[in-house]
């Protein structure tokens, strides 16, 4: 069975702006309730592609609003 992933994008940040969005999607979809539920969405999602600081802006940005 072939793998469900995305084509590489040529851009680092074309990436970094790519994951943002499928975070951002996944954490929408699950309709999280807290804060670690959107902080183990987000790790899934980039799997060790950004340091800690973009990652923790990641999870900054998806969290709802009601999470901040």
């Amino acid at each position: 069975m072939p793998e469900n992933r995305l084509p590489p994008v040529p851009n680092a940040t074309a990436r970094l702006h790519q994951l943002k969005l499928i975070a951002a999607a996944r954490v929408s979809a699950a309709r999280t309730t807290s804060r670690q539920q959107v902080t183990d969405i987000v790790r899934v999602t980039v799997d060790n592609e950004v340091d800690t600081s973009t990652f923790k802006a990641i999870v900054a940005d998806v969290a709802p609003d009601s999470l901040r």
